[in-house]
């Protein structure tokens, strides 16, 4: 049975520069090459969950613009539903203006837009799709009274609510609870704990600081180094598979579509973690962000290497 998944979070255009180097403040270098690719936190997992298999629904907003036409046409191309992205007549599709180095790392700036104004009305409107879905997909770029009105829609109907805590902010109390996994990555869990994590036994310790606010299964993403699963029972490091990084933009948010359409398949946790490893590690990869989102083949493929 094809997994069912929603996704309720933020659609924007990246604007892409390659440099050498991330400037200092203040200071004026020299790109390569610039490009513009749909992105959005939201969108991209929405992208990753279907090339991987999944039957997606978007929710979310755009303007009434250029790029809002363009986030459409390319979700609906990669068979996203779209029937609850929003037309707003107020303000601008979002945009993230992203700088990428020669090592693969990025910086990224997000303006908002219409992300800005999607609200738990419009949650209301959409509800069908988030209670009959298989897995509920949430990350932090829309307003936060939204995010926690989808994961209680998703609660009461028992529906699986993963969020992905970026770009991170302290005031999850209210939200942890509703969360049966958690996925964020290093930063954000020093962010959410005010716990070092440079070590593993930092990690473990950060891991069980988040089980203790409400979530239930912690999966916290290492980059190279895989991610590490934090169950009631125990923690276990997942390693990563090798690869030669090339841009790490949307690497987490295919680590994240990986891992939601490996447990909406009811695979074992671990085994959903490597799916998420495995999509992650396909994207660095590739330049852009949905761009660089791979197919359920190649994770297939790169699973049994």
């Amino acid at each position: 049975m094809t997994p069912r998944i929603a996704v309720v979070g933020s659609l924007n255009m990246d604007l892409v520069t390659r440099t050498p180097r991330i400037p200092m403040p203040g200071e004026t270098i020299i790109g390569h090459e610039f490009f513009t690719a749909p992105g959005g936190k939201g969108a991209n997992q929405a992208v990753a969950a279907a090339r991987l298999g999944g039957q997606v629904t978007m929710i979310g907003r755009v303007g009434q613009d250029d790029f809002g036409t363009a986030m459409r046409q390319t979700l609906t191309k990669d068979g996203v539903d779209c029937t609850y992205v929003f037309s707003d007549e107020k303000t601008r599709t979002g945009i993230a203006s992203i700088l990428v180095d020669d090592a693969g790392q990025n910086s990224i700036v997000v303006a908002p837009g219409a992300n800005a104004r999607l609200s738990p009305n419009d949650i209301e409107v959409a509800q069908h799709a988030i209670i009959h879905a298989d897995v509920l997909l949430l990350q932090l770029e829309i307003p936060l009274e939204t995010v926690i009105h989808a994961a209680e829609v998703a609660q009461k109907h028992g529906v699986t609510v993963v969020l992905n805590p970026a770009p991170a902010r302290p005031d999850l109390s209210e939200l942890l609870p509703l969360v049966d996994f958690l996925i964020p990555n290093e930063s954000e869990t020093a962010l959410l704990t005010g716990l070092s994590v440079k070590t593993e036994e930092e990690a473990i310790a950060a891991t069980h600081e988040l089980r203790r606010q409400g979530v239930d299964v912690v999966i916290l993403t290492l980059g190279e180094r895989g991610a590490l699963l934090a169950q009631p029972e125990n923690a276990q490091h997942v390693p990563a598979f090798p690869i030669q990084p090339v841009d790490t933009t949307a690497a987490g948010d295919a680590f994240v579509g990986g891992f939601a359409v490996a447990l909406a398949e009811k695979r074992a946790l671990t085994e959903a973690v490597r799916w998420g490893n495995a999509a992650g590690g396909l994207a660095a990869t590739q330049l852009g962000a949905q761009p660089s989102l791979p197919t359920r083949q190649a994770v297939l493929d790169m699973l049994a290497s």
